[in-house]
C-alpha cells in the first residue's frame, strides 16, 4: 500500500483552488507539460518532497475550517497515493476534496486505473489548461475549455 507522495508544498488557508478555505496539496509530478502552465517546475516528480499520508493527515485534520483541494503537477500522476490520502481524508474527516487534473472527466472514467480516486473526489476541475483559450474572468480554472464537475452528482446518476 503506498503511504507517501511527492508534494512541491501545502497550502494552507486558500481561497483559490476551490470554493471556502482550502488546503491544497500541490502534486509533484505532471505529464500533460501544458503551454503556458502556471507550474512547470510541478512537472518533473523528482522536484518534491516524500511526505507521508500521516503528516499530510495531521495538516489537513489542523486546519479545522478548510476543505481539501490536491493540484499540481497533476494529482492522477500518482493517483495510488492520492487516492489512499482521499480515502482517509474521508474515513476521518467531513471534508469535501477538489481535484484539478490535466485529463478530462471522460478519460479519468474509461481508465480503470485513474478512476480509483473518482469514489472520493467530490469536484473535478478537468482538462488541459489552453493557453489560447485562457481567461481570467472565469472563477477556480484558468482556461473555458476547463469544467468544474460535481463528480459524486453524475456518479449518483450514473449508478442510481
Amino acid at each position: 500500500m503506498i503511504d507517501t507522495i511527492s508534494i512541491l508544498r501545502i497550502i494552507e488557508d486558500t481561497i483559490v483552488d476551490g470554493v471556502g478555505l482550502r488546503t491544497s496539496i500541490y502534486a509533484a509530478g505532471c505529464s500533460h507539460h501544458c503551454q503556458g502552465c502556471h507550474n512547470p517546475e510541478s512537472w518533473d516528480i523528482s522536484n518534491g518532497t516524500l511526505y507521508s499520508i500521516e503528516n499530510i493527515m495531521k495538516v489537513i485534520k489542523d486546519a479545522d475550517f478548510s476543505n481539501v483541494t490536491f493540484t499540481g503537477g497533476d494529482p492522477l500522476y500518482q493517483v495510488e497515493g492520492f487516492t489512499a490520502l482521499a480515502v482517509r481524508i474521508k474515513a476521518e474527516t467531513n471534508k469535501n476534496i477538489w481535484c484539478y487534473t490535466g485529463y478530462t472527466f471522460e478519460e479519468v472514467v474509461l481508465d480503470k486505473h485513474l478512476s480509483q480516486i473518482l469514489p472520493y473526489i467530490d469536484v473535478m476541475v478537468d482538462g488541459h489548461f489552453e493557453i489560447s483559450l485562457r481567461d481570467e474572468t472565469l472563477k477556480f480554472r484558468g482556461s473555458s475549455n476547463q469544467r468544474i464537475i460535481n463528480v459524486q452528482k453524475i456518479l449518483n446518476l450514473h449508478n442510481g
